[in-house]
């Protein structure tokens, strides 16, 4: 009758020669972007580890990529006999690597990732997991790089006040390397990604205008703007999404990307590239303007001068939680809106559309900021 060992909170140890890691990823390009570093971070503290991402179909080809990597399979896979295959590919994966002794999931809010983890019999875990009988939630542990998974706003001033003495920050990338015990191997704000170039010739800007959470939307009338600013200095813009029916369906995008392409010279390239192809995209542009949205933490990543059109104010306070995931690197530009609404933030972001009349945040946000920005690039 076999009995399972139980299952510690990872703090730091030590893992022995050639360990076996899993980390268990999320669906969402942002979050698989702000994992890079943590990954990196794990192969520079264990560079004899065998380490195996359970990812998503969505960033599969940017998992295949990583060097850091040597096996990956897909937890949202809903193929025929997915649920056995991916059994067996972790069965696989334990017989040729032996035990694991770290099981590190970065979706600790992902009742599957949370399930799996016990199922991968891992020495030690760290981020969120049920029990080793699966009848509960593990406990996430008393040292900060624990506990602060109970917390329930990484957002706040508050929340990086308490963990001051632990952590330097409270963006994403650093939270999963602190999680990890791998801060000190890597920069969490330095992300590197992989890139394939695209299948047409990259215009001077691209831009993306949508996002899964409709407070986050910028009007498309200041957008208008932006792209008659750039057809009056002769420089083209291609948009960039998936493409045009998921677009409406899932991103919001109603008819305002339709009149964009109707009315201006912007060029459709929404659902012409994978993931892989869009990061070279942004490679290969002169600047990228975005929302908050995947397509913003891969250009980000690529080092191309970025902005964010974000409907936060100067202490960070509005539609996107841009203390935890806005990218800290150097080539990203965010707007500042002039009006402060913390009406999203209170709400914990959970609201798809915005909670006040006339979505001030946002449509304070004046084309100028965004064209005097696009004239330094280009220029």
């Amino acid at each position: 009758h076999h009995i399972m060992t139980s299952m510690q909170r990872y703090s730091g140890e030590h893992l022995g020669m050639a360990p076996h890691i899993v980390v268990l990823g999320s669906c969402k390009v942002g979050n698989f972007v702000v994992s890079t570093p943590v990954l990196r971070g794990l192969r520079a503290r264990f560079p004899d580890a065998v380490i195996g991402f359970i990812g998503s179909e969505v960033t599969a080809d940017f998992e295949r990529a990583l060097p850091s990597l040597d096996w990956r399979t897909s937890w949202d896979d809903s193929g025929t006999g997915s649920g056995l295959r991916l059994q067996k590919t972790l069965a696989e994966q334990r017989q040729r690597h032996g035990t694991v002794k770290l099981a590190l999931n970065l979706d600790g809010f992902n009742p599957l990732t949370c399930s799996l983890v016990p199922w991968l019999e891992p020495i030690y875990v760290a981020g969120g997991s049920l029990s080793v009988n699966r009848r509960r939630d593990l406990p996430w542990g008393e040292h900060p790089r624990q506990r602060f998974l109970a917390d329930p706003d990484w957002d706040s001033p508050a929340f990086e006040q308490r963990y001051a003495d632990v952590f330097r920050s409270n963006y994403i990338a650093e939270l999963f390397c602190q999680l990890a015990w791998v801060q000190d191997y890597v920069v969490p704000s330095a992300i590197e990604l992989p890139s394939a170039d695209p299948p047409f010739s990259v215009p001077d800007v691209l831009i993306h205008c949508t996002t899964a959470r409709a407070a986050k939307v910028w009007p498309f009338i200041h957008w208008k703007r932006v792209l008659d600013f750039a057809d009056a200095h002769g420089w083209s813009v291609g948009l960039v999404g998936s493409p045009p029916a998921a677009q409406k369906d899932a991103y919001n995008a109603g008819e305002g990307e339709d009149s964009l392409l109707q009315s201006t010279g912007l060029i459709d390239l929404r659902g012409r590239t994978s993931l892989m192809q869009l990061a070279g995209a942004c490679r290969q542009a002169k600047a990228v303007i975005s929302v908050d949205a995947g397509p913003l933490h891969i250009a980000a990543a690529v080092g191309t001068p970025t902005y964010a059109v974000v409907g936060n104010d100067s202490d960070g306070i509005g539609a996107s939680p841009v203390r935890l995931w806005m990218p800290r690197c150097g080539n990203v530009t965010r707007s500042v809106t002039p009006t402060s609404c913390s009406a999203c933030s209170d709400n914990r972001f959970r609201n798809d559309g915005c909670l006040v009349e006339g979505h001030p945040c946002m449509s304070a946000i004046q084309p100028s900021e965004v064209t005097d920005w696009l004239k330094v690039q280009l220029n």
